[in-house]
């Protein structure tokens, strides 16, 4: 009894050390989020502070795409069962460098545009502006809901090499946590 009892000490020892302690990932911070109305829908604004690090940098350089996905969440709570899941939707972003052209290239669905710099990159993706979300009349007003928004690097997407580091690197994990707030039509 002795032994366990010492060995699970040990134990807790090693896990609350530093070294032990889980790498958190490079977070994107959010600003702000809001919904608005806007014609016959509610739209989404938000603001990101998003930094790729000279790991994606250089993967970019060398020829690796990046995938960053939007994802939005709106729930209306329900104190007698489960929260009723409006909407939730996602959009993805990919992003390519040319060396040839020395360009970077961000597309979603069929659309694409070229920048010169990451900082323009940057910018673009850092701001979420007037993307409708939800119709006005699938909400009834006056009731309350739940909104979330997140951006992160999806690394399902990346070269299976990649997806590998990225497991055990720190360097591969870009995402913002869950940002939430009270929306009331």
């Amino acid at each position: 009894m002795r032994r366990i009892l010492a060995g699970l000490l040990c134990l807790m020892a090693l896990l609350s050390s530093p070294a032990a302690t889980i790498a958190h990932a490079d977070t994107i911070g959010v600003k702000s989020a809001e919904l608005l109305p806007e014609d016959e829908s509610y739209v989404l604004n938000a603001q990101f502070d998003l930094a790729f690090n000279p790991t994606l940098e250089e993967a970019l350089q060398k020829g690796v795409s990046l995938y960053l996905v939007l994802e939005f969440e709106l729930v209306r709570p329900r104190w007698y069962w489960l929260d009723q899941k409006v909407v939730q939707m996602s959009v993805q972003y990919r992003l390519t460098y040319n060396p040839l052209t020395r360009q970077y290239r961000v597309t979603s669905g069929l659309l694409g545009q070229q920048f010169d710099s990451l900082d323009e990159v940057e910018r673009l993706l850092s701001r979420v502006v007037s993307r409708p979300v939800v119709r006005k009349d699938a909400l009834s007003p006056g009731e309350r809901y739940e909104a979330a928004v997140r951006l992160r690097l999806d690394v399902a997407q990346l070269p299976k090499p990649f997806q590998i580091n990225a497991l055990a690197s720190r360097d591969w994990s870009l995402q913002s946590e869950w940002f939430r707030w009270s929306f009331t039509p």
